[in-house]
């Protein structure tokens, strides 16, 4: 029943959006000719394309792939994405020093990429590398999850705009106040009272309306919270398709300690090679006192050569992103 009510209020969000669009569209083509009608018609787009859903794009530090430079990589995403059973991904991405993999549908066409980040993916054996795969797979939202967020994302816009730290005033009029006040103070004098005056009507107009925005993102939020647990474990059912519960909980483990960083950036520092760092980050991460696997490396999905041909395949991405190790904290 949560589920079904954040739909409808998302849905209500999104068709408000729909509603600027329209009216704007609509005062313009009823008095093409007047001045008017195209202000206000504009200002009514505008608010309506502010507001539109975001399709979502790459990162701009994102470096998409060559397939034919890294067949064994993109054939490791297609078997788990096909595992998982999630689309293929029509793009695969690398990011110098974000530690994040994702996996989302971006742009009009709703392109499936995939985008590794290289600090996490370099310190991970074979089936650690399968686990991170698959759960950033899983974690592809569903239509009715991405409305929702969408519409989450819709109200925030409305919030800061009304009552958040958009309604402030800008940067440009402040400059735009310094420089007067530097040549013509009188001037400056003169034109505070309007500014005054205008800053107090923008506020009361943003409280009025944005009192209502904040209880429709409130009920909106708390939907969603509710919902929390039946993401999650759906997002876990689908990872555990490719990867198995201990793997999941480790990797997880290893991300929130954030320890396999410090040893690679220390490396990194020394110069060492790509290879060198690697080992370190296994050897001190991965395996026992005893320096022996606590089981096999490798999985089903991802043999140990075909992991090495992997780092092969990325060797110069890896060289080029252990020079900014330094700044991932």
């Amino acid at each position: 029943m949560t589920r079904l009510c954040a739909l409808v209020l998302a849905l209500v969000v999104h068709l408000l959006t729909v509603a600027f669009v329209v009216l704007g569209g609509w005062i313009i083509l009823r008095e093409p000719g007047s001045v008017l009608s195209w202000i206000f018609g504009g200002v009514s787009l505008a608010v309506g394309w502010a507001l539109r859903p975001r399709l979502g794009r790459l990162p701009a530090d994102a470096e998409v792939l060559d397939r034919a430079a890294a067949t064994e990589l993109c054939g490791l995403a297609d078997r788990v994405a096909d595992q998982v059973g999630v689309k293929r991904p029509a793009k695969v991405a690398v990011r110098d020093l974000a530690t994040r993999t994702g996996y989302d549908r971006v742009g009009l066409a709703r392109t499936p990429v995939l985008v590794l980040g290289l600090p996490l993916w370099l310190a991970l054996p074979p089936k650690q590398r399968v686990a991170l795969l698959a759960r950033a797979y899983a974690r592809l939202p569903t239509g009715d999850e991405r409305v929702v967020s969408e519409a989450l994302a819709t109200l925030d816009a409305w919030r800061d705009a009304l009552v958040g730290t958009g309604s402030g005033p800008l940067k440009a009029r402040s400059e735009a106040e310094d420089k007067i006040a530097a040549s013509t103070p009188m001037a400056l004098e003169a034109m505070h009272p309007a500014y005054d005056v205008t800053g107090i009507l923008g506020r009361l107009v943003g409280r009025v309306l944005g009192g209502p925005v904040l209880l429709v993102r409130y009920a909106l939020a708390r939907l969603s919270r509710a919902g929390e647990s039946r993401v999650q474990a759906r997002q876990r059912a689908l990872a555990l398709r490719a990867a198995t519960e201990a793997e999941l909980a480790e990797l997880d483990a290893l991300e929130a300690r954030g320890g396999y960083l410090a040893p690679m950036q220390a490396a990194a520092l020394r110069g060492e090679s790509v290879s060198a760092i690697r080992r370190t980050v296994l050897t001190k991460f991965q395996l026992t006192a005893d320096g022996v696997w606590p089981s096999a490396p490798h999985s089903d999905l991802l043999g140990t050569h075909q992991s090495d041909r992997i780092d092969e395949e990325l060797a110069a991405h890896y060289a080029r992103a252990i020079r900014g190790f330094g700044l991932i904290s």
